[in-house]
């Protein structure tokens, strides 16, 4: 199994119970990262305080931050993926509110 820990240094784990880490360092589309001790290249840069997939996570499972559930993936998420609005159903954050803040920053969603 592949260490969730063995994270590349622009990306942190807040807490040992994490299936995502934070980037710390924008992560731009087409340069390697270490994830889980896996190299993968992301598609699309991944700003700074995003998430990304730790290990895979299922769809319907929680997706957990400090240790604590955030959200629910909906669909299944790739080790080394941006974990975001557009694969993630979050906890605390009503859809049409969201879908508000996607109409006002062009389609994404902060």
């Amino acid at each position: 199994m592949a260490d969730p820990d063995d994270l590349d240094p622009r990306l942190i784990r807040l807490d040992p119970r994490d299936n995502v880490a934070v980037v710390r360092q924008r992560l731009e589309a087409g340069l390697p990262v270490r994830v889980a001790g896996r190299v993968t290249t992301p598609a699309r840069d991944i700003p700074l305080g995003h998430k990304v997939a730790c290990r895979p996570i299922q769809a319907g499972e929680k997706v957990l931050k400090y240790g604590a559930p955030i959200g629910s993936a909906v669909a299944a998420i790739a080790p080394g993926d941006h974990v975001h609005v557009h694969n993630m159903k979050s906890d605390y954050t009503a859809t049409h509110t969201l879908d508000e803040a996607r109409a006002r920053h062009g389609g994404s969603a902060a």
